[in-house]
């Protein structure tokens, strides 16, 4: 149905580019080459409709600026830099670069700002760094939010070999957010989908559900909009390059 016009697939020269010994200049004529399909989404098996917003990323350059707000600006708990220099889109697919002092990547979404919705996204990452941690997930609109909602819809950690679905729903306590986790090839293309209605949020990673929660007490109060970063989480060893990418971010209603 989405046939992807110039994804990036995983040969012997494109793996080696993403572990971090090629350039995005490399990644893109890899991606020229060779296609990739859009895999078992969420949004076909359940029947979503047509997309609403999103990107498919199918131009050069730096990411969308109508589309995103690149971070520029201190990293995650302040450790290490996001850079817009981090980003890089070509061959159907948006790179996200850590280096090894820390200086990364985020941004986010400009579009589909609202309550409820269904959002889908297409990412992997290369054999990353422990230090490095990929997360596509849902922020709150003007970065305000009584509850410290958020909602990390395919969040990587130090266990390279695990993704994980996070709900925050409180700031503070025992029992702050909900969660699942799953063990699974990162390395791979996936698709990560959220659907946040009034009877609840579930997650689903591959078009099979991997997360639900219908406690109307965990539901974010506010707006909600789509953010993509690789945070850095120094732990004072040496930290390896790493890179995420994404394929495609699509919304639903």
């Amino acid at each position: 149905m989405f046939a992807k016009r110039a994804a990036a697939a995983l040969t012997a020269a494109g793996a080696l580019a993403l572990a971090g010994c090629g350039s995005p200049a490399a990644l893109d004529r890899q991606a020229a080459l060779t296609g990739i399909s859009d895999g078992t989404q969420a949004a076909v098996v359940r029947g979503w409709g047509p997309v609403v917003a999103g990107d498919e990323f199918n131009y050069s350059g730096r990411p969308d600026p109508t589309k995103w707000k690149v971070y520029d600006g201190p990293g995650h708990g302040g450790k290490g830099i996001r850079s817009p220099k981090a980003w890089a889109v070509g061959g159907g697919v948006a790179t996200v670069s850590g280096d090894a002092a820390g200086t990364t990547g985020g941004m986010s979404a400009k579009f589909a700002q609202q309550r409820f919705g269904r959002w889908e996204a297409r990412m992997r990452t290369n054999a990353r760094d422990t230090q490095y941690h990929p997360v596509v997930m849902l922020w709150p609109n003007n970065n305000k939010s009584p509850t410290c909602a958020e909602i990390d819809y395919a969040e990587g950690t130090a266990d390279t070999t695990k993704i994980k679905f996070n709900l925050h729903h409180a700031c503070r306590g025992p029992n702050f957010q909900t969660r699942a986790e799953r063990s699974i090839d990162t390395t791979q293309w996936h698709n990560y989908a959220v659907e946040w209605t009034p009877a609840g949020i579930t997650g689903y990673l591959d078009g099979s559900v991997w997360f639900s929660d219908t406690n109307p007490a965990h539901q974010p109060t506010v707006g909600m909009h789509q953010s993509v970063q690789l945070d850095w989480f120094p732990n004072g060893n040496p930290t390896k390059p790493s890179q995420m990418q994404v394929d495609w971010i699509r919304v639903y209603k």
